[in-house]
């Protein structure tokens, strides 16, 4: 059973509720979480929820809810080490037609983005995180049974003891309510690759 009490903020949101399996958050405008990479600007001051973790192999599942408006407006599933170096999956709204599904993955300073348009009336999505030692996977569902991979990754710094949970942000102008439910800690449900084979001389 998931264990909310063991979550801590790194920053708080502009108000929040948590209680009974369920965490009610409202941003607070001109937050984010970005560092370098193209933009040149750096964004490190999106509230963060999280527990501590020295388990090499688990995966941590959260259903996200949203009332995201403006451009830029996100919420998901993070693993923050420190201001160099996190990742996260989220939602970002972009307009009344589309926003992105995708993930952020910084390492020592530089993120990337990798995202795919879906459709702006998408107001709720399950999140997997998993972990295999050093190297991860972030899964999206919209029924939080069957899952799709939207990215596997290796974070340099993440030895040994982790921090994982959820966040949510609004990069401009902007603050809007989120909601996090069905949290849960499993064995790790990605699982272990053998490897190709070699080809045939």
């Amino acid at each position: 059973m998931f264990d909310i009490t063991k979550l801590t903020w790194t920053r708080e949101p502009l108000s929040y509720t948590v209680a009974d399996g369920r965490i009610e958050v409202m941003t607070r405008p001109h937050t984010d979480l970005w560092q370098r990479t193209y933009y040149h600007f750096r964004n490190d001051n999106a509230p963060v929820l999280q527990m501590r973790t020295a388990e090499k192999y688990f995966s941590f599942v959260v259903k996200t809810e949203f009332e995201s408006q403006k451009r830029f407006d996100q919420c998901g599933v993070v693993l923050y080490l420190d201001s160099e170096n996190w990742l996260k999956g989220s939602i970002e709204y972009e307009n009344g037609e589309f926003q992105h599904l995708g993930s952020v993955v910084t390492n020592h300073g530089y993120s990337d983005w990798a995202t795919t348009e879906i459709d702006a009336a998408v107001k709720s999505m399950w999140y997997r995180l998993s972990r295999r030692e050093d190297d991860f996977c972030i899964e999206c569902s919209r029924d939080g049974i069957r899952f799709s991979q939207m990215r596997i990754c290796h974070m340099w710094d993440a030895v040994g003891e982790i921090s994982f949970g959820v966040y949510a942000c609004s990069p401009e102008d902007s603050s809007f309510r989120a909601v996090f439910t069905g949290m849960e800690i499993t064995d790790c449900k990605w699982q272990a690759h053998d490897g190709q084979q070699p080809d045939a001389s």
